[in-house]
């Protein structure tokens, strides 16, 4: 059986990442959990070392380095990359095991669980599956999966501080085939809730398409969406 890597990036996501472990096997030789923690305070650090996962600490805040050192941390042939306010259970792990057995595949991602996310577009979670199989972005809360040595041979994740995944993406796609699967991931809606599904979905669909035109660059993107640069960490919690 293939060992399975999950590097899960945090930064001041404490609470997030208790529910995240709580949820992976534990004790299990073929599953590897690393917490690539960026957070200036040791609140996650506990955590990680209170589920047996490995810690790795980063001198940099920013998904793209953060996964980067995670990876190179991990001893596992398939690595996966999740949020840590996405969920993954051993129900994931086990279809993510199945699919990889075909060496075909070289990576992919889960689907999206729309009517947990986006309930204003339940109606569209067939659509969506399909688009997403065939031509749509792979994102970061879809926990996207590949061979140790397809993201090796692909230079891993660019090196900067939010959009890796849609940068990553499509390289992936080059590489090779990949999967979507089932059980579809839930991933947190805090962000939705706080400033409204219409208002952060049109949002996000700006910044996509100023970054694909080259007109705002990832550290701005980072800056607009956490309001704060991507050189400065957050200030540690009291």
């Amino acid at each position: 059986m293939s060992k399975v890597s999950v590097v899960i990036p945090c930064l001041n996501d404490d609470s997030e990442l208790a529910a995240c472990l709580g949820q992976l096997p534990r004790d299990d030789p073929d599953t590897e959990v690393i917490v690539a923690d960026a957070s200036p305070d040791d609140a996650c650090a506990d955590i990680a070392h209170q589920f047996g996962a490995t810690l790795v600490r980063c001198g940099r805040t920013g998904r793209g380095c953060q996964l980067n050192e995670g990876a190179a941390a991990a001893t596992g042939d398939i690595l996966v990359f999740n949020h840590a306010d996405s969920e993954l259970h051993a129900g994931h792990l086990r279809a993510l095991r199945a699919v990889m057995s075909d060496s075909r595949i070289v990576g992919g991602a889960f689907h999206r669980d729309v009517a947990w996310q986006y309930p204003a577009l339940a109606w569209m979670t067939g659509t969506s599956r399909h688009y997403t199989k065939r031509f749509g972005y792979l994102y970061g809360d879809q926990s996207v999966f590949v061979r140790r040595e397809t993201f090796e041979a692909m230079g891993r994740f660019a090196d900067v501080s939010i959009m890796e995944d849609l940068e990553f993406s499509p390289r992936l796609r080059k590489a090779g085939r990949i999967a979507l699967l089932d059980p579809p991931i839930r991933a947190s809606v805090r962000r939705f809730q706080n400033r409204g599904y219409l208002r952060n979905k049109l949002q996000n669909l700006l910044i996509i398409w100023a970054w694909r035109l080259g007109l705002v660059t990832p550290d701005q993107v980072y800056e607009k969406y956490y309001g704060r640069s991507p050189a400065s960490k957050p200030a540690a919690r009291r």
